[in-house]
C-alpha cells in the first residue's frame, strides 16, 4: 500500500479491463474512492486502456506483470472466460482480488480459479451487486428474524442482451442465466438455504426456468432473460411464510451508496479480511449454473 502524500494508506488497485462495466463502474469507483486509487489499467486494446487510464487520472501498462507490479490488489471488469484465466495469474502473484459474476463460463475454469485462490492464500471478492444494496440487505435481514420460508420466487428480466453497451457477446450468448442468474440464485439462496439441487427448462439462451430445491426442505423459483425489452426491468424476489410474504425491488435499489459499499468492503477483503461473498460463493453459484446449463442442453 502507499500513502501518496495522504495521511491514511491508499489501497491500489489495479484494472483488468476497459470495457463498458470497468468504464461505468470500476475505474470511477477505484478512482473515486477515498481508501483506494486506481494505480493502472491493462485491456487487451492498449486504446481502450489509454483511454480509460486518461479519464480516470492513472496510467495505462502493456502487459499483466506490469500491472501487478503497481498494484496492492487486482479488480477485474472483463468476460467471464477471460477473467478466470487472468485471475489465476493474480492469485499466483499474491494479489487480493475484486472478481465479476460468474466466475467463468465453465465449471472447470471456476474450480481452477478458486483453488488457484486457495492455494496463494489471497482473499477475493465477488461483485454480486444486489448484495450490497441495502433493499436486498434489509429484505434478507427481515426473512432472518421472521417466520420459517415456505417458498420462494424470484425474477430478472431485461433487454439487456438486446442492444446497448452491455450487449457484448458472452451476455447475447449466457445473459440471462450467467449475467442475471447469480443475482437471483444467490439472493433466494441467501434468504431460504444452500441449493442443493436444480432443475431447468426454456429456450436458452433466451429464456430459462429454474427449479431450486434447498437444503433447508423448501424449493423456489427463478425466471430469467436478457432479451425482452420489457419497461422498467423485472428484477425482484418474493419469499412466502405462513404469515404472509416478505419482497424486495431490485430493478432501481443499485444505485451510488451501493458502488461505495462494494468499495468499502472489498479495501477490508484486500486487507486480511475475509468477505461472505468470495470466490468459494462464486464456485457454489457456478455449480448451481453448470447444473443448469446441463438441463437447458447448452454442455460445455
Amino acid at each position: 500500500m502507499s500513502t501518496n502524500g495522504d495521511p491514511s494508506p491508499l489501497l491500489r488497485v489495479g484494472l483488468v479491463g476497459a470495457g463498458p462495466w470497468a468504464r461505468f463502474v470500476h475505474a470511477p469507483m477505484l478512482a473515486g474512492h477515498p481508501g483506494t486509487i486506481l494505480s493502472a489499467v491493462w485491456a487487451r486494446r492498449p486504446g481502450a486502456a489509454q483511454s480509460l487510464a486518461a479519464a480516470n487520472g492513472t496510467v495505462a501498462v502493456t502487459t499483466l506483470d506490469a500491472l501487478f507490479d503497481a498494484c496492492d490488489a487486482v479488480a477485474f471488469a472483463v468476460p467471464p472466460d477471460v477473467q478466470a484465466e487472468l485471475a489465476i495469474r493474480a492469485a499466483r502473484a499474491g494479489k487480493p482480488m475484486l472478481l465479476e459474476k460468474p466466475l467463468a463460463l465453465d465449471l472447470a475454469m471456476a474450480e481452477r480459479l478458486t483453488d488457484a485462490i486457495g492455494e496463494a492464500g489471497v482473499t477475493s471478492q465477488l461483485v454480486l451487486t444486489w448484495r450490497y444494496t441495502g433493499a436486498v440487505r434489509a429484505f434478507l435481514a427481515e426473512i432472518a428474524g421472521g417466520p420459517p420460508p415456505i417458498g420462494g420466487r424470484g425474477q430478472f428480466v431485461s433487454g439487456s442482451a438486446l442492444a446497448g453497451p452491455f450487449a457484448t457477446p458472452w451476455r447475447r450468448d449466457f445473459g440471462g442465466l450467467f449475467d442475471l442468474g447469480p443475482h437471483v440464485i444467490d439472493t433466494l439462496d441467501a434468504a431460504l438455504g444452500p441449493v442443493v439441487d436444480v432443475r431447468a427448462t426454456g429456450s436458452a439462451p433466451r429464456w430459462a426456468t429454474l427449479l431450486l430445491e434447498h437444503g433447508s426442505g423448501v424449493s423456489s423459483s427463478v425466471t430469467l432473460s436478457a432479451h425482452s425489452a420489457v419497461e422498467p426491468t423485472r428484477a425482484d424476489a418474493e419469499i412466502y411464510t405462513e404469515a404472509g410474504m416478505v419482497d424486495v425491488d431490485a430493478s432501481n435499489s443499485v444505485g451510488p451508496e451501493t458502488i461505495r459499499t462494494i468499495a468499502d468492503e472489498f479495501v477490508r477483503t484486500a486487507t486480511g479480511t475475509p468477505h461472505p461473498l468470495d470466490a468459494a460463493r462464486g464456485l457454489h453459484l457456478q455449480r448451481i449454473l453448470d447444473r443448469a446449463v446441463k438441463d437447458l442442453g447448452r454442455n460445455r
